[in-house]
């Protein structure tokens, strides 16, 4: 089945600020600013967001007592969780579980980690408040299986925290628990909306495969030519020069 284009593409910022503190001087940050023009090159159709424009949409006008526990989804909800706890103070004590999304060889998507679930979450305490904090609702499918894999007692006391949604995901997931996000985007999914990160397009691990090396989006033409018709070739030869310079830099600081 071919990539749909999405009428709406919201790639999120999640490199800025890392390569700023390697000095705009840092042979990257041209390469990254060559890339960001050629992302933005149809205004109308590709979105970028920052996370702080995020976050503070995220909490404007919102007050919460402090959750007693807070479960992190991976690495980025990790990061979400801390940079929204520092600004209110929200997420003083996270557990952190590792699961994510992989392709199986039938095309398919299966959740993996390093340990199931339920066996990840059972030893949570029996908390009065929860929130469940992730970067991204796109379709669900991690949110759902996080909730669904919480001890019985704390499934009711959970609220879901994110940065970013699809409306119709968030919907689905508002009929399981409480959820806020900081933007959620309208349309049907991946016809009419779609997100991806910008570390995504030019870091190995956007994609990961079951018994197979882990892709960056650049790796995936298909995908490419739909997120940006017309200027993939130089999307993907720009990723790739990223890639390349990004890999060296890690080289050079080991």
């Amino acid at each position: 089945m071919p990539t749909p284009t999405p009428r709406r593409l919201y790639i999120h910022d999640d490199l800025s600020e890392e390569l700023r503190r390697h000095g705009e001087g840092a042979p990257a940050w041209p390469l990254w600013r060559a890339l960001c023009a050629l992302l933005v090159r149809e205004p109308e159709r590709v979105v970028v967001l920052t996370p702080e424009s995020q976050i503070a949409a995220l909490i404007a006008g919102r007050e919460h007592a402090s959750f007693e526990t807070t479960v992190a989804i991976g690495a980025a909800g990790a990061h979400v969780a801390a940079q929204v706890h520092e600004r209110t103070g929200w997420f003083p004590s996270v557990r952190r579980v590792d699961v994510w999304r992989e392709e199986s060889a039938d095309g398919g998507y299966r959740l993996a980690g390093p340990a199931p679930l339920e066996r990840q979450l059972r030893t949570l305490p029996d908390a009065r408040s929860l929130a469940v904090v992730d970067d991204t609702i796109f379709s669900g499918f991690t949110m759902r299986a996080v909730l669904a894999s919480l001890p019985s007692a704390l499934r009711p006391r959970a609220h879901v925290f994110c940065l970013r949604a699809v409306d119709e995901s968030l919907a689905e997931i508002r009929r399981l628990a409480p959820a806020t996000a900081g933007f959620a985007a309208p349309g049907r999914l991946l016809t009419d909306v779609s997100f991806i990160n910008a570390s995504g397009l030019v870091r190995r691990g956007a994609i990961r495969r079951a018994g197979r090396p882990p892709l960056a989006f650049f790796e995936r033409p298909e995908w490419m030519a739909a997120w940006f018709p017309g200027d993939a070739p130089a999307v993907v030869a720009a990723c790739r020069a990223l890639h390349d310079r990004l890999e060296a830099d890690a080289l050079a600081r080991r």
